[in-house]
């Protein structure tokens, strides 16, 4: 890759209090530009932010920058997320949410599969398409939840409506998807009706807390929204879930999660530009706030490895569309997302961050209505 300095000031602007943030802005208001492979060019910075340096190294490298010029162009185009109102409230949940997924569909569709999926894919060889592995992680969760025809499926944080659609039209459904993002509804709901499920599933825009029917669901499943509920209203999130399921009904919770050794900042790039509010909890912290609501823990399974490949794929696809990106909106948010995926893959191959797909259990006087054995899922 290149790392092209786009004016006099661009390397004193970008390391002066060089941080993972202040240099993700000097790339994305274009005081540099990264040409070719973005990915190397995080793997060198990542060295540079971690090996440790010694007091008179550091005063050299600051007489080194104080040598070079001043100035710096308009931060102009996107801008950080500014959330208001109490940390966790629905109405700031909103906000977040709609900071980051009310770009616009026709962004989104133009570099995800043709569901437009946005979650991890499941890879069952790593040079299948991003459409198969699509379709064989939407497919796989039904099966580990064993939809059946005439079962009421609630999906949380549905996005575009792709499991629902397929739960209703494979599995026989009836399905409800939410999401806090009023244009993913609507256009949910525009491909429900066109695939002739309106009478069996449909999408509304609502707060997860805000369903509140008790033993209303067979099944639920929540696939990339838990990275927004908080580690403090794990517990709460997980009572709601049990409320809502009937005795045997099963909750598959799919979400990013951060290993011990790589505990949750704040501040960062993500957080101010790309997941505002979004807060990643340890796999044991989640199991016991599960397990602390009643559920049974039928089985964890990690997709470290599955989320790398299919952020590389949205990566290329991306920078593919670069020009048609432009015409739907700015620079700055092409390279938010250029640079999000890129640093995601990087931290999803190193395991700094990993994830984990869930199959939560409620018990039914001690029956488990769970399969004996895995192959049940995945034949």
């Amino acid at each position: 890759c290149t790392l092209v300095l786009q004016h006099p000031g661009a390397l004193r602007r970008m390391l002066w209090n060089a941080d993972e943030l202040s240099v993700s802005e000097a790339y994305l208001y274009d005081d540099v530009d990264i040409e070719g492979d973005i990915g190397a060019l995080i793997a060198l910075a990542d060295r540079f932010f971690v090996q440790p340096t010694r007091l008179r190294d550091r005063l050299r490298y600051a007489r080194a920058l104080l040598a070079l010029p001043k100035g710096g162009k308009p931060r102009l185009g996107r801008q950080p997320a500014h959330l208001r109102g109490a940390p966790r409230s629905q109405e700031r949940d909103r906000q977040a949410v709609s900071y980051h997924y009310n770009v616009s569909n026709d962004f989104f569709a133009l570099w995800l599969d043709p569901r437009m999926v946005y979650s991890c894919a499941y890879f069952e060889r790593p040079d299948d398409t991003l459409e198969a592995a699509q379709e064989k992680k939407l497919d796989t969760i039904c099966r580990k939840l064993r939809l059946a025809p005439g079962q009421r499926f609630l999906d949380v944080g549905c996005g575009w409506g792709g499991l629902v659609i397929h739960a209703a039209a494979r599995y026989g459904v009836d399905a409800l998807g939410i999401t806090l993002s009023q244009p993913q509804a609507d256009f949910a709901n525009h491909r429900i009706e066109a695939a002739g499920l309106a009478g069996r599933c449909r999408v509304e825009c609502a707060d997860y807390r805000e369903i509140q029917t008790a033993g209303a669901y067979d099944k639920i499943s929540s696939v990339g929204m838990f990275e927004h509920v908080g580690e403090a209203s794990l517990r709460g999130y997980f009572d709601w879930a049990w409320t809502l399921l009937r005795p045997g009904g099963a909750f598959l919770n799919h979400g990013i999660a951060f290993t011990q050794r790589q505990p949750q900042r704040h501040g960062t790039f993500f957080d101010r530009y790309v997941f505002p509010d979004g807060e990643l909890a340890a796999l044991s912290s989640t199991l016991l706030a599960a397990e602390s609501s009643g559920f049974e823990v039928r089985d964890v399974e990690g997709l470290r490895e599955h989320y790398k490949i299919t952020l590389k794929l949205w990566l290329v696809r991306l920078e593919q569309r670069h020009a048609d990106v432009l015409r739907l909106t700015d620079e700055v948010t092409y390279r938010v997302w250029r640079l999000y995926m890129a640093l995601a893959a990087h931290q999803f191959a190193s395991g700094r961050t990993t994830i984990y797909q869930t199959l939560l259990g409620k018990q039914n006087q001690g029956a488990s209505e769970m399969p004996l054995a895995r192959s049940d899922w995945y034949r």
